[in-house]
């Protein structure tokens, strides 16, 4: 562990508050074509599920891991992973097995919200994200600067703007909040796609910090493959 991940980590567990990472794993993966849900494909002989879970834990600042899967699985998932972790039944959508992950993190003061598909990400990103929680920001994700140009094109596939690429981030995950605000932004109903932009709807700031290579998005057959040779 480096110096720098050493003091997040001193950080992140001297300071006040509960953290609870949810980790929904519900979805059917139907873009990585590998017949069964994407979090429970193997890479490198590892589930990527079991891997984001390693991942969490080995940050050292993680009080709980709340795992949500579809309920003919729920069995399956607490063979995978320590006794430690709680598996729950998810639903039919991304926010509704968010929401089942609420109700079973309690009293916490701080949630993550994490992609099992992120299998490989590093522990010092997560701890970058907890320690801005308890240095007073309510909601924090990771994101990388965009590399490529990216156009804005309207339903006929013409171009309609090109946005200054300085200003554009790529999000990751974990997110994380603190619980009352992520609480409060599940009341509502939208058809956002990630948790910070729910957020962003009640009117709550969203911080980010640096983002992880690593931390890249298991999706596509060709994603698989990249890890797979980053592993071995």
């Amino acid at each position: 562990m480096r110096v720098e991940e050493q003091k997040l980590t001193a950080n992140a567990t001297t300071a006040g508050g509960t953290v609870i990472a949810l980790v929904p794993a519900a979805g059917r993966g139907i873009r990585l074509e590998a017949g069964m849900p994407k979090a429970f494909v193997e890479l490198a002989g590892k589930p990527m599920l079991v891997r984001a879970v390693e991942g969490l834990l080995a940050a050292g600042c993680v009080d709980q891991v709340v795992v949500i899967v579809p309920a003919d699985l729920v069995a399956a998932a607490a063979a995978l992973l320590p006794a430690t972790v709680q598996v729950v039944v998810g639903g039919a959508e991304r926010t509704d097995s968010v929401r089942c992950g609420l109700q079973a993190a309690g009293d916490a003061d701080y949630v993550l919200v994490h992609d099992a598909a992120r299998a490989l990400t590093p522990p010092g990103l997560i701890q970058r994200v907890v320690a801005e929680l308890r240095s007073g920001h309510r909601a924090v994700i990771p994101g990388l600067a965009v590399v490529d140009t990216v156009k804005a094109v309207d339903a006929s596939g013409m171009v309609v703007g090109t946005p200054d690429r300085a200003t554009l981030r790529a999000v990751q995950t974990p997110q994380g909040f603190d619980a009352e605000v992520l609480r409060r932004a599940y009341r509502g109903e939208s058809g956002a796609t990630d948790d910070a932009a729910l957020v962003e709807l009640i009117g709550e700031q969203v911080f980010v910090v640096a983002g992880d290579e690593m931390a890249f998005k298991i999706t596509r057959p060709i994603d698989l493959a990249l890890a797979e040779a980053l592993l071995a």
